[in-house]
């Protein structure tokens, strides 16, 4: 998602996000930042598939299962890998060049989790570019050198 915003002063800036399928490690959380890797996930989905098997092979051959029952267990399945896709974090860059007018180049930077919640704090973004030149220094983005 790329945006092209003419900020107060004049400038271009380009405000652009993208997502990231890695969580950014912290230089605060570096020391607790311990992943244990994609083992216990596995592992869990093992089991869950190995349980959903002995359901359906010990089921009697006169038991009648209800469709919504299957569409309960396939949602309730579904629920958590279509949360955790919903809940990437993405990377949001603000980006201006420099201009004749003696003006620096700035580039600011910062993370949003949720595809909603990163739509609105571009929109949010851009409005700030284009009232005061600048992103809003309480927001997710902070100015890098």
């Amino acid at each position: 998602m790329t945006r092209l915003v003419r900020g107060a002063d004049g400038r271009m800036w380009t405000v652009r996000s993208q997502v990231e399928w890695r969580n950014p490690a912290a230089d605060a959380d570096f020391e607790h930042d311990v992943s244990g890797g994609q083992g216990p996930g596995v592992l869990m989905l093992a089991v869950v598939i190995a349980l959903a098997v002995v359901l359906v092979a010990w089921k009697p051959a006169d038991v009648v299962v209800p469709g919504w029952l299957i569409l309960a267990l396939l949602l309730m399945f579904l629920f958590f890998p279509a949360r955790w896709a919903l809940r990437r974090p993405w990377l949001v860059v603000a980006e201006s060049k420099a201009t004749g007018d003696d003006l620096p180049p700035e580039r600011w930077v910062g993370y949003v989790r949720g595809v909603l919640t990163v739509r609105n704090e571009v929109r949010t973004i851009a409005r700030k570019i284009e009232m005061y030149s600048l992103p809003d220094i309480e927001g997710p983005l902070q100015p890098v050198d």
